[in-house]
């Protein structure tokens, strides 16, 4: 099989105990899996040890519940690489990156370009960027961006035009570039720290808090109680919950379906108020910490939230009959922005967008915390991969989620306010936790130095292995269609720049 470190998900390892193969070796156990749905990489980014650079991978067994885990030792002024991404076209972003932040060349990598506007590439201009061009006299392209309407974040879209039909997109982001993961270094205080994970990506902040709060439990040797664990799966899936619906709002105004785009809207409202009312703001910060809970939940709060449910659930169901049985809707969705299995597959697509496509990825099924162990999570599948499955799979994630409350909701722990202080973080230690956000996998890495100080931290959203899902699923449609299609996956700018 190859040589690995096995860990469990939120699981530690001595780096030392990870093996450091010779690169020809490292490639081919990571890049040569084969292409199914049973493996896939959640991490793979460069940290600078002993006078060079250790290549770190981190490749998911979702049959087997564990995270295979191997390296390398390589000199980035050494001649060029041969690349993963010419064998299993996965890897392309995670090479990309580590050629932008690190210098590191490879021979064969198929689109070696810049990630995000840092790095080796910092301050490169627009009108210098290395875009794809088409040439013909039908051929035309659009760039769209990188200001946008409204408040939408910044991202440049390219598309490459035959009349209307868009035969390639090429998507640039990096303008919300931040240093989140060197930041991680840099700060010493632990509040420093969350707050940076509150402000990955706003609307997944209890997603990406609750992965690094698992990460540093698991780093100080913290037995998480579970008090702490149903608050985090809880709001886990009133998240999810939340977001899902705003999405099937905005895709009905993107079709001008009004009726639908305001009942959906006014149907988020009460879930994120619910946060307001339990953790003082709609986004649940401060509600996750690692070993701490300030806001426990009250048997008032339970009477609330099961009242909010029972009026959300008839509304919800009653929207979604509506919906999803209309046929203007359905002319729109159905056949548009198509991702096949296969494609899903080849590009390492997660989460939702996987499921759409038909490839069962979900972290509560595969690397489940304790509170979805039992019952046991199932995920929701889809075979057509198009903006109606991904709009459906919304719509019943949704109602999945408001089962797993209502479980959760009959298992209350004690309402009791936690404050421990855990022991430091283990020194020359290697931990990586994942959980399932709405979009899909969150993956945090951290490696410690020997004073237990992190000296390498690895933020994955699941936006990074989906955009190039989006560009894509709209080749060979009407440009017109790209905001559905966009607004299908609704994948995260400030998550994917970092």
């Amino acid at each position: 099989m190859g040589q690995f470190s096995i860990i469990a998900n939120h699981q530690v390892i001595r780096s030392a105990s990870i093996p450091v193969l010779p690169y020809a070796d490292f490639m081919r156990q990571n890049s040569s899996l084969p292409l199914e749905e049973r493996y896939h990489c959640v991490s793979y980014f460069a940290c600078p040890e002993d006078g060079c650079l250790r290549l770190i991978c981190c490749i998911a067994d979702d049959r087997e519940g564990n995270i295979m885990i191997s390296s390398c030792r390589v000199d980035p002024a050494a001649a060029p690489l041969p690349s993963f991404t010419a064998v299993h076209e996965s890897f392309h972003l995670f090479e990309r990156e580590i050629h932008e932040n690190c210098g590191i060349e490879y021979a064969d990598h198929p689109w070696l370009k810049p990630v995000r506007f840092g790095g080796i590439h910092a301050g490169m201009p627009l009108s210098e960027y290395p875009f794809f061009s088409v040439e013909g006299d039908a051929l035309h392209e659009v760039g769209v961006g990188p200001v946008h309407a409204g408040v939408i974040e910044p991202g440049y879209f390219r598309f490459a035009c035959n009349g209307e039909k868009i035969l390639h997109l090429e998507i640039q982001l990096g303008y919300q570039h931040r240093g989140v993961e060197q930041l991680m270094i840099e700060k010493k205080r632990l509040n420093q720290r969350i707050q940076l994970a509150e402000n990955i990506a706003g609307d997944s902040t209890v997603a990406h808090c609750s992965a690094f709060a698992s990460l540093w439990e698991a780093l100080c040797d913290y037995q998480t109680p579970d008090p702490l664990l149903w608050t985090r799966t809880l709001a886990l899936e009133l998240e999810r919950m939340a977001m899902h619906t705003a999405d099937l709002s905005a895709l009905c105004e993107d079709i001008a379906y009004r009726l639908g785009s305001a009942v959906y809207g006014r149907l988020r409202t009460p879930i994120v108020n619910f946060f307001q009312a339990w953790t003082g703001n709609r986004l649940a910060r401060t509600l996750i910490r690692p070993a701490h809970l300030f806001y426990p939940f009250t048997e008032t709060l339970a009477m609330q939230l099961t009242r909010i449910l029972h009026d959300f659930e008839r509304d919800f169901t009653q929207m979604g009959n509506f919906l999803f049985n209309m046929p203007g809707v359905l002319s729109r969705f159905e056949k548009t922005g198509t991702v096949s299995y296969e494609t899903a597959l080849r590009i390492g697509a997660v989460g939702m967008a996987a499921r759409a496509s038909g490839v069962k990825r979900d972290i509560r099924a595969s690397h489940p915390d304790q509170t979805y162990r039992t019952p046991e999570h199932i995920p929701q599948l889809y075979s057509t991969g198009d903006v109606f499955a991904r709009a459906k799979i919304r719509h019943d994630e949704t109602l999945r989620s408001v089962g797993h409350i209502r479980k959760l909701l009959r298992n209350l722990p004690p309402p009791e306010e936690i404050e421990h202080e855990p022991a430091p973080a283990a020194p020359d230690t290697f931990a990586l936790s994942l959980v399932e956000g709405w979009r899909g996998e969150i993956c945090h890495c951290a490696l410690t130095d020997a004073r237990g100080e992190p000296k390498a931290y690895k933020i994955t959203d699941p936006s990074f292995h989906n955009w190039m899902a989006l560009a894509l699923a709209v080749r060979n449609n009407e440009i017109s269609d790209f905001p559905i299609c966009n607004k299908s996956f609704n994948l995260s700018y400030c998550g994917f720049d970092l």
